[in-house]
């Protein structure tokens, strides 16, 4: 009986799962609901995986929402005196580069998001035969 048990943990060691709607055959013991979220210690693998993505995403937000703005004060020359199409480099780079930034991060984010997903086994299907058949909430936990 032990054995059974000892290699039953094993196999669930090898799937990690944040304990939300997971395909896979181990989940984690965290109560969810009761987890207190603190962004800068992450109570679980998935949380800890999830916030290194968020704050890449950001760094690189505040780089193309603020480098153009940074780069003209400090160089401010340069970056008037430059043309890309026509238009001041400063001027490019806030009215274009920023708003095709944003997409590009979005794009990036939801690729990341995906490839977490899949890593920790958690599935976003609507595949339900029952409305009430295990109804889930937004933060992976049963509504009851």
């Amino acid at each position: 009986m032990s054995e059974n048990n000892s290699r039953n943990r094993e196999e669930n060691a090898e799937v990690e799962t944040d304990g939300g709607v997971a395909t896979g055959r181990g989940t984690d013991d965290t109560d969810y609901l009761d987890a207190r979220v603190n962004i800068f210690k992450p109570a679980t693998p998935f949380m800890r995986d999830h916030l290194r993505i968020v704050w890449t995403m950001f760094a690189a937000w505040a780089l193309f929402v603020f480098g153009p703005v940074t780069a003209t004060y400090l160089a401010t020359d340069f970056m008037t005196s430059t043309t890309v199409i026509g238009f001041p480099l400063h001027y490019f780079l806030t009215a274009i580069g920023a708003p095709t930034g944003a997409l590009v991060l979005s794009f990036v984010y939801a690729r990341k998001r995906d490839q977490l997903d899949e890593k920790y086994g958690i599935d976003h299907s609507a595949d339900r035969a029952e409305p009430d058949a295990g109804a889930v909430t937004t933060d992976g936990g049963s509504d009851r």
